[in-house]
């Protein structure tokens, strides 16, 4: 063990040009040089590379890596092959990206003896040539890198991983080294027991990493506060993760108008552009990657300053491995969420048509998703009870809910409710099973098992489901409860929760976050009302002063105008205009909705009340906080914008590209909302009579009470078609409103 030890120091230094190795490195490394099987449970950042890489490096013979990332592979390699001035043969990796003429090279090299390190993926590794090849080589180890793909619990099973075992056996035996980020109890019983070594050497790092910082915010008008965020972060590296390919091309395309440096990276894209995104992210000519959560991010970049999840990770595992992507390097990392109960809904529907087992499975995941955004207790205290790790600090100072604590009660009679109530039962239950039996909430679960005529049904009525589940899930943390390992979910009293039951004592529970869904609008209080939410939502609503202020003068206005004040500038204008201070036309135009005719229109009078105000209250304007909006989501709207130039009719219009005339009216309204005027006079004489357009334009003058669509065609049907209120509606936009 000794001569391992100076041999892999000599190893770490000469290739790596590092001093000294980080937490469990060096025991890993010796243990698996010994030729010993080991398990690795080490959080991203820790690294779990340097485990295998440097055994590689120092055996006879070639080190079979198998990774699903294949953007991890490639970064990898090259890494490697720059610790050793660049010799492309001493690591490959095997995958459907290769050529025919490029996997003859790494065949050659493997069987030549150069290749140290091959990195496979697991689909590849399954194909008989391959496992024919690596039959012919002396193999020095296996590295089963993201080894929580094994378990159905794990955040991203592959089936593929089910088959590493007896793959390894037919391409023969060697050590056997698995290495996760991520990985509960229940993961790790799955993977040592899969891959057929249950007397592995178990390392496990402390998950905490104390460099980042974890915030939940609701996600209303997120897409503005990304925008922002990033603009107070210039220059930073950040990941954003989004659910679809569709949402990662939008958020790219978004961020580039705002002049923010951003490239999208999904499995739908092409190889070949996919490898360039990722380069010019590493090689800093981009700043934000935007990425699928189902896809991953296989970038090994220490300097990520930020992960951004505008949609819900579907797991806790996921969640944690893909903001472990933030402060490598140790430094700063900031990890936001956007939540919104919505995209839980969404995700469940997802579910809709797999195997039942798959979707109990993925609906437990999702429980326990729900449970750490909407929780008030320290982020961190969660995230490391969740993988079986104790924080021993009352709060980390380092979350949201640290920052802006919730507030406290003590819960000793509710907890000691939920301990009497799992005790009673002669079977274990979920979570979401038990809330319902103490809210008293007669489902056709709790009818199935007869639990609505328990003595203890109804016993915590007083408060609903959610409030027993925060109850439980603080229980967890505090180790009264439990989960069981092979039933996942199933809760029990821990030897701690039944002395507590016994002598309770002042248990402090912290509040949970309540993410309502968004205001009704019934009636104007309630647009108020939800106007001022969605403001606050999104970082204050600006400045409380100034924008009563700009309503009251957009009300004088109106009235000289003899126009409705949604005409002039509507409340998200006014919203902007409360945060830019703009003092200029050019800058006006710089708010929400507010092109170069109405800033000149309507604008002077704003500009010099804003003017009068910022020196007066000797306000700092902000350098820049301009969101703009994407007049033309596809090509299409140019094409659209060209035709109506030239006068063609709509009909002509819509044929050409292949659309029907209600879809057509749909993209000429988004042009209009973008703040594009269009002149469709030409067309409107053609098709409507002059009486007709000049009472609908009068409602829209006089009566509305705002520019919705919606709100026009409830008032004005059936005396005019939908067509005819769409036409003239857009008529009066550019005329006046624009």
């Amino acid at each position: 063990m000794q001569d391992y030890s100076e041999l892999i120091h000599k190893t770490l230094k000469n290739f790596f040009g590092y001093d000294n190795f980080k937490g469990d490195q060096e025991r890993v490394i010796s243990h698996l040089l010994g030729g010993g099987d080991a398990f690795v449970l080490m959080p991203t950042g820790g690294g779990k590379s340097l485990c295998y890489q440097l055994p590689a490096l120092v055996l006879e013979g070639t080190a079979i890596v198998i990774s699903p990332l294949i953007a991890l592979m490639k970064n990898q390699v090259d890494a490697i092959r720059g610790f050793v001035d660049g010799d492309e043969s001493i690591a490959h990796f095997l995958n459907s990206s290769l050529t025919k003429q490029q996997m003859d090279d790494v065949r050659q090299d493997l069987l030549s003896g150069k290749t140290k390190i091959l990195y496979v993926a697991p689909e590849s590794l399954t194909k008989e040539e391959n496992i024919s090849l690596l039959g012919e080589l002396k193999i020095s180890f296996y590295a089963i890198d993201e080894a929580h793909c094994i378990s159905e619990w794990g955040h991203d099973f592959r089936p593929e991983y089910r088959r590493i075992r007896s793959l390894v056996e037919s391409i023969g035996r060697a050590p056997i080294i698995a290495l996760t980020a991520t990985a509960t109890p229940k993961v790790q019983s799955d993977i040592l027991k899969n891959l057929g070594i249950p007397d592995a050497a178990i390392f496990k790092s402390s998950f905490n990493r104390p460099n980042l910082y974890y915030e939940i915010r609701p996600k209303d008008d997120a897409e503005r506060d990304i925008v922002r965020f990033i603009r107070q972060h210039p220059g930073k590296s950040g990941i954003i993760y989004c659910l679809s390919r569709k949402k990662v091309e939008e958020m790219a395309e978004f961020l580039c108008i705002n002049g923010i440096r951003a490239l999208p990276y999904h499995a739908g894209l092409e190889a070949k552009v996919r490898a360039e995104n990722q380069d010019k992210f590493l090689m800093e000519e981009a700043d934000v990657i935007v990425a699928t959560i189902a896809f991953g991010m296989g970038i090994d970049k220490p300097d990520v300053r930020f992960v951004i999840h505008y949609d819900i990770p579907k797991s806790i595992e996921s969640y944690y491995q893909e903001t472990g992507r933030a402060g490598r390097d140790g430094e700063e990392g900031l990890c936001i969420t956007y939540y919104s109960y919505k995209d839980i809904q969404k995700l469940e529907k997802f579910m809709q048509g797999k195997p039942i087992s798959e979707q109990e499975i993925n609906r437990q995941l999702l429980n326990e998703v729900v449970a750490y955004a909407e929780s008030g207790q320290c982020r961190r205290k969660l995230l490391l009870n969740y993988f079986g790790e104790d924080y021993p600090q009352s709060g980390c100072g380092s979350c949201d809910n640290c920052v802006h604590p919730r507030p406290v009660f003590d819960g000793r009679e509710e907890m000691n409710l939920v301990i009497r109530l799992i005790q009673s039962l002669p079977e274990h239950f979920k979570i979401e099973h038990l809330a319902s039996i103490l809210a008293g909430t007669e489902g056709a679960l709790v009818k199935s098992y007869r639990h609505d005529e328990l003595p203890l049904f109804g016993a915590g009525k007083a408060h609903d489901e959610h409030f027993w589940c925060m109850v439980m899930h603080q229980g967890l943390v505090c180790h009264l409860l439990d989960k069981e390992i092979e039933t996942y979910g199933l809760i029990f009293v821990t030897p701690e929760g039944e002395r507590f039951v016994q002598n309770p004592w002042r248990l402090e529970l912290v509040e949970d976050r309540v993410f309502d869904a968004a205001p009704s609008a019934d009636d104007e209080e309630d647009e108020e009302a939800a106007a001022a939410t969605a403001a606050a939502a999104r970082g204050g609503g600006g400045d409380p002063v100034l924008l009563p202020m700009l309503k009251d003068l957009r009300r004088d206005l109106a009235r000289r105008l003899k126009l409705q004040p949604w005409i002039l500038f509507g409340d998200p204008a006014l919203e902007d205009m409360s945060i830019l201070y703009p003092e200029t036309f050019e800058e006006l135009q710089k708010c929400q909705g507010v092109g170069e005719g109405k800033a000149r229109k309507f604008g002077a009078e704003f500009i010099e009340l804003i003017k009068r105000y910022v020196e007066e209250n000797d306000i700092v304007r902000p350098d820049d906080f301009v969101v703009k909006s994407a007049p033309n989501k596809s090509a299409g709207k140019v094409a659209i914008i060209q035709s109506i130039d030239r006068r063609m009719s709509l009909e002509d219009i819509a044929q050409a590209r292949g659309m029907e005339l209600p879809e057509l009216m749909t993209e000429i309204e988004a042009i209009v909302s973008s703040g594009l005027k269009l002149n469709l006079d030409y067309y409107i004489s053609e098709v409507l009579d002059p009486e007709i357009v000049d009472e609908i334009y009068d409602y829209f003058r006089n009566e509305a009470k705002s520019d919705s669509l919606e709100d026009a065609l409830a008032d004005l049907e059936p005396d005019y078609d939908e067509m005819e209120v769409r036409l003239v509606r857009i008529k009066f936009l550019c005329e006046i409103s624009l």
